[in-house]
């Protein structure tokens, strides 16, 4: 027997502990929740603006696949395509990055860039492989988030550096966005659109000059439509200018700046300047002060066109500006004022009186002669200009001037004068007895042949006539032979026969001349 007891134990109370720990499990979940919280933030704030487009048509875009692109880098792609309401355009909506929101303002352009063929070259061929997408051209402005997509590209689709000018033309013939201008025959710059001014009385193109070319813009800079070939005839031969290769099938603009401007001449963006048809007249000087004439003209104008130039005795002094055609009422009179534009700088005056004004000048040229007519500038094509000179027997033929202007007096040309001395002989013959004439014509011709039959008839007996006196004369000789020498019948005969051979010798001349003339039996023996 085991007389070892354990002694009992004491109890005690047990402390509880209330507080619950986190089990580690659910550690995970709340880890996961804060990843994902935190890649929703990043990618939200990310996240590029969402923006509209509107276009026609929606040839070679996708959703999802069609991206926009600047400066060939992605910065957004299309991610759904509606049609519009109005069943004509559709909306294209994009999904852009975020560093493009700066490039969205209400001036940014946005167009489909598809291959395209023209004269100016084949752009968009790399989109025959990658397909089509959507370019930008940002620009600065407000912010903006619906956009209205151009039908075609713009001429400059980077914000290339330069200068824009105005040039203002009344036709721009088959120039266009995308024309060249040329400096020197470098190509410089190009025209990015036109439209019809506000009076419509023009076209004014707007037209980008690269740097540093545009620093040749200056305050007397010409330009002209330069149409590559430029043929010209003178006094001194041909002359033959060329221009750029793709001026020859597309025209382009070319400029030139005047010896006397300086660099610090050069004009501010925007500036206004004339566009010239040619190169001839951009060359020409321009003078502001003019004086308006007119010139009543009584023969045709035909050949006579805007512009013709007004020539003192071969030196140009103005242009044509204006024609008209006048009918009286009353007299049925028919009348062309011709408005001419002239400029006085262009006459160099010596000997200038104190106090006279150039249309005192004009009145005196006008009293000593002075006079405007029609001359031929070309015979191949007719053109008319009109030719100051002094005409001193010219009298002065005033009109009833209706025009406002100051007249000129004018004279025909010779032209004109022997035409129409040529009709007044005409109407003169016209007024002749002709018929009559011909008959006493035609009774003179049958006289003559009368008179023609009288005459040979008479040269007929003549001869006859001369053979009978050969034979007398042969008679006579025989009979004086036989006659005493000496005897007074023998001298007398030798008489007759001597005046028988002259008379013979006279009729004989006469039958000769007669048959080598015989008009002079009517006309008489020529001097």
């Amino acid at each position: 027997m085991n007389d070892f007891i354990e002694p009992p134990y004491e109890a005690a109370d047990a402390a509880i502990n209330k507080k619950r720990e986190l089990p580690f499990i659910w550690l995970l979940p709340l880890c996961a929740l804060l990843v994902s919280g935190w890649l929703i933030y990043k990618t939200v704030s990310e996240k590029g603006p969402v923006i509209t487009i509107t276009f026609p048509s929606a040839d070679g875009l996708e959703i999802d696949k069609t991206k926009i692109k600047y400066l060939d880098v992605e910065i957004g792609k299309v991610s759904d395509i509606t049609i519009n309401s109005d069943l004509k355009t559709i909306e294209v909506t994009a999904q852009m990055h975020k560093e493009s929101s700066a490039f969205l303002t209400n001036n940014t352009q946005f167009w489909v860039v598809r291959p395209q063929i023209g004269l100016s070259g084949v752009t968009g061929l790399g989109t025959l492989m990658s397909g089509a997408y959507i370019a930008i051209k940002p620009e600065k402005g407000k912010d903006e988030r619906h956009f209205m997509g151009l039908d075609t590209p713009p001429v400059l689709e980077t914000n290339a550096q330069g200068k824009k000018f105005i040039l203002e033309t009344t036709n721009i013939g088959s120039m266009g966005p995308g024309t060249s201008i040329s400096f020197h025959g470098i190509e410089v710059g190009e025209v990015l659109e036109y439209q019809l001014a506000d009076n419509a009385d023009n076209i004014k193109l707007t037209v980008f000059v690269n740097s540093p070319y545009d620093q040749f813009i200056r305050t007397n800079t010409h330009f002209w439509i330069d149409s590559g070939i430029d043929l010209s005839a003178g006094a001194d031969g041909f002359k033959l200018r060329t221009g750029p290769l793709a001026s020859l099938l597309i025209g382009g603009i070319a400029f030139r700046t005047s010896a006397e401007d300086k660099a610090t001449d050069s004009v501010p963006e925007n500036t206004s300047f004339q566009l010239f048809d040619n190169y001839e007249q951009s060359d020409q000087v321009i003078y502001h002060r003019t004086i308006q004439v007119v010139m009543y003209f009584n023969e045709s104008v035909r050949g006579l066109n805007l512009d013709a130039p007004v020539l003192l005795r071969g030196i140009p002094v103005g242009k044509v500006i204006g024609m008209d055609l006048e009918i009286d009422g009353k007299t049925a009179d028919i009348q062309i004022p011709v408005m001419v534009e002239v400029e006085p700088e262009r006459i160099k005056l010596v000997n200038k009186q104190e106090n006279s004004t150039p249309k005192e000048n004009i009145g005196r040229l006008v009293s000593k002669g002075l006079r405007a007519q029609l001359q031929t500038g070309s015979l191949l094509t007719g053109q008319l200009y009109i030719a100051l000179d002094l005409f001193p027997e010219s009298k002065i033929v005033m009109h009833n001037n209706r025009t406002g202007y100051m007249e000129f007096p004018t004279t025909p040309n010779a032209l004109t004068q022997i035409t129409n001395s040529a009709h007044a002989i005409m109407d003169k013959i016209s007024k002749l007895p002709l018929e009559t004439m011909a008959t006493e014509i035609n009774k003179t011709l049958q006289s003559l042949q009368g008179t023609s039959k009288a005459a040979t008839t008479t040269l007929t007996t003549a001869t006859g006539t001369l053979a009978g006196a050969d034979k007398t004369m042969s008679s006579a000789q025989h009979m004086l032979s036989t006659l005493e020498p000496g005897s007074t019948t023998q001298y007398e005969l030798n008489q007759l026969l001597k005046e028988l051979t002259q008379t013979a010798v006279s009729v004989r001349q006469l039958t000769d001349y007669l048959e080598e003339h015989p008009d002079s039996l009517i006309r008489g023996k020529k001097e």
